[in-house]
């Protein structure tokens, strides 16, 4: 049949060789492709597990089906018919790269399949390793070119790496963030600085939102307004950020706001007005005490006591302080112990005297967390007239515009 070939042409048996050749690894191709990936993809439906269907969503099967043509012509490129050495050479070199080639790529679909199966356990929520993964797809990367390169060249992969020992300076420029964002990858997922999922701030970057994703070289995260801010994962080593998580675990969520009172407003109380003090629920049992702690103060006092001015009296500031505080000890979604809880006053100033409140709430749902807060100061701030006192808050357009028919009757 060879001879009969030769007779026709010299070439013609070779060519018809390669031809069959081509046809058994596209046949392959195809039956692996049509067939087995076919099946490989509804096996992976039916099952329970979800595994395979990570190994299926990263195509992984399908970079391995393309190893299949490969190794037809590689071990198939011998049984052709008068091929010249140099040329089987030249095919079993281009299919040994294109095989070393396929299997890199399966290799890297497979670890970005590891890590996603990794992802729908908990604990890869406090301990991501998806940098580590793309560290070790760069490797495999970079081991597979050379590899690659080796095979197509015919040449041993040692005398190519020894090569890249005078390009090892050019390599840490081109891999300086690759090896910034390697070292902070390790540092955060040591320390347990970042998880997927917590609410950090780093204003130097405009982020305020949850953390989505951690991998090698960047930290995506989503912010309240649904935009995201990418930052790169070496600055979160580098720069201060801050991690709402501890307030998140805690089970408690901080108040820190005060109400400013108008100093003109703050006076002594009368008789009455303690009298009428001494039917608040929430005062039933201070007025008393106060009033037996300044009776108690005042005897031991060796000058003079008839005069008040010299004594120690109630104030309605004080009242309305320890009635605060009586009202956030009586709240059923304030925390009472564990947790501080105090109402102080801080330093006056123009906007008046601040009476701030210091506590947390149950609750660190951000919607029922402000609406307890506003609750909280809608009661405050329309109970303070109550006890004599005014909130201070600057002349706003409607109270210069008040004072404007006095101004004009002194005038006439």
């Amino acid at each position: 049949m060879l001879d009969e070939l030769r007779a026709l042409h010299p070439l013609l048996p070779a060519v018809s060789g390669v031809l069959a050749l081509l046809l058994v690894a596209v046949i392959a191709d195809l039956i692996v492709k049509r067939v087995l990936l076919a099946a490989v993809r509804t096996l992976a439906k039916r099952t329970r597990v979800t595994w395979d269907d990570a190994l299926v969503e990263h195509k992984v099967f399908k970079r391995a089906a393309q190893i299949v043509p490969a190794l037809v012509i590689l071990s198939g490129i011998v049984l052709v018919p008068d091929l010249s050495e140099e040329f089987v050479r030249l095919i079993r070199n281009v299919a040994s790269g294109y095989l070393v080639l396929m299997v890199t790529l399966t290799t890297t679909a497979a670890l970005a399949a590891a890590n996603a199966i990794y992802e729908t356990y908990p604990v890869a929520r406090e301990r991501p390793l998806k940098g580590v993964t793309q560290l070790l797809q760069i490797g495999v990367l970079v081991i597979g070119g050379v590899m690659v390169v080796a095979a197509v060249m015919d040449r041993s992969p040692l005398l190519l790496l020894s090569g890249l020992g005078a390009m090892t300076a050019i390599l840490l420029l081109v891999f300086k963030d690759t090896i910034l964002g390697l070292v902070a990858s390790v540092q955060l997922t040591a320390n347990d600085m970042v998880r997927v999922g917590d609410w950090i701030e780093m204003p130097q970057f405009g982020a305020d939102g949850d953390v989505v994703d951690v991998a090698l070289h960047t930290v995506k995260v989503q912010n309240w307004d649904k935009t995201i801010t990418t930052i790169p994962t070496h600055k979160l080593i580098a720069e201060s950020f801050k991690n709402w998580r501890g307030m998140s675990a805690s089970g408690g969520r901080r108040i820190k706001r005060s109400v400013h009172i108008d100093q003109n407003s703050i006076r002594f109380l009368t008789s009455a007005e303690i009298d009428r003090f001494k039917q608040f629920a929430l005062l039933k049992d201070y007025i008393p005490a106060k009033e037996q702690e300044l009776r108690d103060y005042n005897a031991r006092l060796e000058y003079a006591t008839e005069a008040s001015v010299n004594q120690r009296r109630l104030t309605n500031v004080g009242t309305f302080r320890a009635y605060i505080r009586n009202y956030l000890h009586n709240h059923p979604q304030i925390h009472q112990t564990g947790m501080t809880l105090l109402v102080r006053q801080l330093p006056p100033g123009p906007d008046g005297l601040p009476i701030e409140i210091y506590c947390f709430t149950r609750t660190t749902a951000w919607v029922d967390y402000e609406d307890i807060q506003a609750d909280i100061f809608d009661h405050l701030l329309a109970i303070a007239p109550e006890f004599g006192l005014r909130l201070y808050q600057k002349p706003a357009g409607a109270d210069l515009a008040a004072l404007q028919p006095s101004r004009s009757t002194n005038n006439e």
